[in-house]
């Protein structure tokens, strides 16, 4: 009888547990060790908090190492002693240099939510809505020392829905990565699989930044609209009210029809609040003044926060608004 294969799992977030929990599950695996995050700070209250894999395994009664960084040795003669014959790597946050990819007998792979090679990087689910993608997917790619950059094993479409935010998509991403994890881990760990370069125009994404929610009322109701939706549970679309105070903007829809008003300025139509862009307007169903809860968008109106002909995003936006999207040359 064949001994069971030992891997180690690195992920930090919610959508890394559901493949810890596929991979777990796999007959001939041995779970050796799940590396995450440090708890940190969460909530109102600021209350320290473990990151979701830390619960999972706990949940499984595995050994769990949390880390700020793998360039050190002492951490890497820790992940040696696992003696691991593969890392299954899923939004873990940190990078792996290649002292460390080299420690596992078989391979490093990663789960990653994108159709590789486009949307390399920390926000590729994000990306894909703000960018107006119909399709997305997860690739399971053999790590290099480059970022998001190694051959790939499976590659798996997925279509982005017309009110998908990247919350919802990125739950489904998540199980889509475990049932691949689940599919195509034990031929890879076999050697039957063999992962094949990625080809095509790369891209890669930066984290998000509070600044990436900020909405520039210049743009048409379309891109808006994806914006609302790609910052969203965090960093959260947001604006400004005329006195400069903060405005989030939670759902939003779009308004086929053009203003002659400054982009910005603030229109009523009966219960509907909307808002001049680019090109059409931006109907805000849902809206969350600072300190406040989440109100219907006509009520800003009502609670005399707002008035029509008022400008939203005058005051106190960010200082800097970087893309968040870079196009690599020569498909790099």
């Amino acid at each position: 009888m064949r001994s069971p294969y030992h891997v180690v799992f690195m992920g930090t977030p919610g959508f890394a547990v559901p493949s810890l929990e596929a991979l777990a599950a796999l007959p001939d695996v041995e779970l050796a060790g799940v590396v995450t995050q440090p708890d940190r700070p969460a909530g109102r209250g600021r209350r320290l908090t473990p990151p979701p894999v830390k619960f999972a395994a706990e949940r499984l009664d595995v050994p769990i190492m949390q880390v700020t960084t793998l360039r050190d040795a002492a951490a890497r003669q820790r992940l040696e002693a696992w003696q691991a014959d593969a890392f299954i790597v899923a939004a873990f946050g940190l990078i792996l240099g290649r002292k460390t990819l080299a420690i596992p007998r078989i391979a490093a792979i990663n789960v990653h939510a994108s159709l590789l090679p486009a949307y390399r990087g920390a926000s590729p689910v994000a990306a894909a809505i703000a960018r107006g993608e119909h399709e997305t997917g997860v690739t399971l790619m053999r790590m290099d020392p480059g970022l998001d950059t190694g051959p790939m094993y499976a590659r798996e479409a997925m279509p982005i829905a017309a009110d998908d935010t990247t919350g919802t998509l990125t739950e489904r991403l998540a199980q889509l990565g475990a049932d691949m994890v689940t599919d195509h881990l034990p031929a890879i760990l076999a050697g039957d699989l063999t992962p094949k370069e990625q080809i095509g125009p790369a891209t890669l994404t930066r984290p998000l930044t509070k600044a990436d929610g900020w909405l520039d009322w210049s743009k048409t109701a379309i891109e808006l609209e994806r914006q609302v939706r790609a910052m969203s549970p965090w960093p959260r679309a947001w604006t400004t009210l005329p006195d400069g105070t903060t405005l989030q903007v939670r759902d939003a829809s779009v308004e086929r029809l053009e203003c002659d008003a400054p982009a910005g300025t603030v229109h009523i139509d009966g219960d509907r609040l909307l808002i001049a862009c680019g090109a059409d307007q931006l109907i805000v169903t849902t809206a969350q003044p600072a300190g406040g809860r989440p109100v219907r968008g006509v009520d800003l109106v009502r609670g005399r926060q707002l008035a029509a002909g008022d400008r939203l995003g005058v005051l106190g936006g960010p200082e800097e608004i970087r893309p968040l999207v870079e196009t690599l040359p020569g498909g790099e």
